[in-house]
């Protein structure tokens, strides 16, 4: 009962659009009307051993995939680009569920194909996020085409993948992209892995 009492509160506080139509992003969003839902198709199912990447992260550094290996979930959330309406809401609605991820032992990383300047633009005007943005820019798309979620426009999908400690892959979710996933989603599919 409380699961679904926070998950039912948490979807809803996530559903309205807090950061787009703020004050900090007043004319900065392009809006692309509305797009093909989805664009590609993934080859990947649950079960599959996860593509390794190492990825730069607007953070510094890079970021490889199996070093969450026997440590931590993980959960990639692919946006198909920077300044745009629904990708300006979906990640900073994750700052509000942190506890969920902590909770289910697992890590966000959040993927684009956007370049680092760019991504460092746009998400210092989000304000903190927690988990780390990592850029798939160069070779361009990359790792949204090993995962199959890259569009025939250059851009990824929006899809998220949930991958265990093990490697597998155990959630997708290749998304409209006029849409933000729903959260309860992503919090049941955390919470089958630890089951």
């Amino acid at each position: 009962m409380k699961r679904a009492f926070l998950i039912v509160f948490l979807a809803l506080l996530i559903s309205v659009p807090a950061f787009s139509a703020s004050e900090a992003f007043k004319g900065n969003i392009y809006d692309p009307g509305s797009l093909k839902p989805v664009d590609s198709q993934t080859t990947l199912k649950p079960g599959d051993i996860a593509p390794d990447f190492d990825l730069p992260a607007v953070s510094g550094g890079r970021i490889r995939l199996s070093d969450f290996r026997g440590k931590k979930n993980v959960v990639i959330s692919f946006v198909p680009a920077a300044w745009t309406p629904v990708c300006s809401d979906q990640w900073p609605g994750y700052n509000i569920v942190k506890e969920v991820f902590d909770a289910n032992d697992a890590i966000l990383i959040g993927i684009s194909v956007d370049n680092i300047p760019t991504l460092y633009a746009w998400t210092r005007q989000m304000g903190t996020l927690w988990f780390p943005v990592l850029s798939d820019f160069w070779p361009h798309g990359a790792v949204a085409k090993s995962y199959g979620v890259l569009r025939s426009n250059g851009v990824s999908e929006r899809a998220i993948f949930i991958i265990d400690k093990k490697g597998l892959i155990t959630f997708i979710d290749v998304h409209d992209i006029n849409r933000r996933p729903p959260l309860e989603d992503i919090v049941g599919g955390l919470e089958k892995i630890n089951r």
